[in-house]
């Protein structure tokens, strides 16, 4: 049988088992099995200050308290006054990816195309337990304006924050069982992966606090592996979808809130 032939009909058959995961951008390492291990520090040998820690809640980043009450009245006013956030070609932002001490290269080099780019930490602050189970910030308010100081003292005009999820689904194909026996010097491939990426950007005015969300398209991607190399091939997975997606989320921030053409 060729080898043509033969890829052809791994590509076909029937999928046998599969699990779905979900991880950070910021915590997007391979883990054996799938897991993504959200939260979990990485017993891997380094400084224990590069360890991941969680995501930056909406809450952090633009300065909304959850306790905090509003009139009627409250909320015209600050309607009246709300300006859309705009960026000047060539203006100083301050760059945070939640969850990362520093932001991913790829996504400062596009941005570096039309601004000055300053990274700043997205580790988030410590939370606390509510008794429905989720963590709460105890100080949302003041942490936005602590970001917008540093922001403010950098030269920085505007902030922009961005998330991003990986969701995964990998699924054992049907020569699982031969994936060791060896045709022509290679492996069977026996696992199919399927991954998308979703990015989500806060643009905050560090003047007047006000802000503006964006989520750019979903971007999406496989790739079929076996067993020795099924890191590589994750990763490899991994670093595309985000080039793209940091490509894509650049020029629709600056074609939605910049008044430059995007290149």
């Amino acid at each position: 049988m060729k080898t043509k032939t033969l890829m052809a009909l791994i590509s076909a058959l029937a999928l046998l088992a599969g699990c779905s995961t979900t991880r950070s951008i910021s915590n997007s390492n391979y883990h054996e099995g799938g897991s993504s291990r959200s939260f979990v520090p990485h017993q891997n040998g380094s400084d224990s200050g590069f360890q991941y820690r969680g995501e930056l809640s909406e809450f952090d980043v633009l300065g909304i308290t959850r306790s905090d009450t509003a009139t009627e009245a409250d909320i015209q006013r600050t309607l009246a006054s709300a300006k859309p956030v705009r960026i000047k070609p060539g203006a100083s932002i301050l760059l945070v990816q939640s969850g990362a001490i520093f932001p991913d290269g790829p996504m400062v080099n596009e941005l570096s195309k039309h601004f000055r780019v300053v990274p700043f930490t997205g580790v988030p602050p410590v939370s606390r337990r509510t008794d429905d189970g989720q963590f709460e910030r105890y100080d949302a308010g003041d942490f936005s304006k602590s970001l917008r100081l540093a922001a403010a003292r950098g030269g920085c005009e505007t902030i922009l924050c961005y998330w991003g999820i990986l969701e995964s689904r990998n699924a054992e194909l049907a020569t699982k069982t031969v994936s060791w026996v060896p045709v022509v010097n290679w492996l069977v491939p026996d696992e199919s992966e399927h991954m998308r990426i979703r990015l989500k950007l806060a643009l905050v005015d560090v003047r007047t606090g006000d802000w503006s969300v964006l989520s750019p398209s979903a971007f999406d991607d496989s790739r079929i592996s076996r067993s020795p190399r099924r890191g590589v091939a994750d990763q490899k997975l991994v670093e595309s979808l985000k080039r793209k997606a940091y490509e894509a989320g650049a020029k629709e921030l600056v074609e939605e809130y910049a008044d430059i053409a995007a290149r």
